[in-house]
């Protein structure tokens, strides 16, 4: 059977009109695809990075769009930095008084090492950005989410379930947030739901200078067939943070077309 294009992601209803969320990591790839879906059903997203230009550039585009139902705001914040998340909650409590979602979605893989040759820098860095800034996150605006009884969503990554050559900082990083949006759960509900999504093979700028061929091999290893989009990953990160998953928390959501699921030999 042929592959098929991403369909019926677009969004149809304003489940989050009159809400507030925070998106990580929300310049370009999945956080800039779940700002753009959180403010077309309706809310005011904080769109957070440390790429200034491409997340001004975000926000500008999602306030001038006739067929964006709430608006963007762009904020600088170094999810690395207490003091960063600190200014991030003051702006927030000053000029909107709420906060109904947080979507951690900052990462970084710095480099494809194995265990024993990545540098302590290194291994770090990785560390800070992935799961540490989730951490942040949850101290500056943990009290405005229960307020509100809202929800948050965290970034992990198929690497949280099946080990990969050259990632063990990522993938580490990765599984430790399926670990904690657990924890979370059974610490903050029911007032605050915590769930998490593992996207597999998308189409992000980490693509960028991969040859052909192996962009191809990846789509071939999945049962879609294809590589995903990352307007598919935020349709799952909004429905999670909506109330039509009202009953979900303490979850990880797989977005990967089956590529975690699928193999090829015995």
């Amino acid at each position: 059977m042929a592959a098929t294009h991403p369909t019926g992601t677009a969004p149809t209803s304003a489940r989050f009109r009159g809400r507030v969320a925070v998106v990580t990591g929300a310049a370009a790839g999945i956080g800039a695809a779940t700002a753009e879906r959180l403010a077309r059903e309706g809310g005011h997203v904080l769109v957070t990075d440390v790429d200034d230009e491409a997340g001004e550039q975000l926000a500008s585009r999602l306030n001038s769009s006739g067929s964006i139902e709430g608006c963007a705001t762009y904020r600088h914040l170094d999810v690395t930095s207490g003091a960063s998340w600190d200014a991030l909650r003051g702006y927030v409590e000053q000029t909107r008084g709420r906060l109904d979602v947080l979507h951690s979605n900052a990462g970084r893989a710095v480099v494809v090492k194995p265990a024993h040759a990545l540098s302590e820098q290194e291994w770090q860095a990785q560390i800070a950005v992935s799961l540490t800034g989730a951490w942040h996150g949850v101290r500056a605006f943990i009290d405005l989410l229960a307020r509100a009884r809202g929800s948050i969503v965290l970034t992990s990554s198929v690497h949280a379930l099946i080990g990969l050559p050259g990632h063990p900082a990522y993938a580490a990083a990765k599984g430790a947030l399926c670990a904690l949006a657990r924890q979370l759960a059974v610490e903050y509900g029911p007032r605050v739901r915590v769930n998490a999504v593992l996207p597999g093979p998308v189409l992000t700028k980490a693509w960028e200078g991969i040859p052909d061929e192996a962009r191809e091999a990846s789509a071939r290893a999945t049962v879609a067939g294809r590589l995903g989009d990352p307007a598919e990953v935020a349709a799952a990160v909004a429905f999670l943070a909506s109330d039509d998953a009202s009953f979900i928390t303490g979850a990880s959501l797989v977005v990967d077309g089956g590529w975690s699921v699928v193999r090829d030999s015995a």
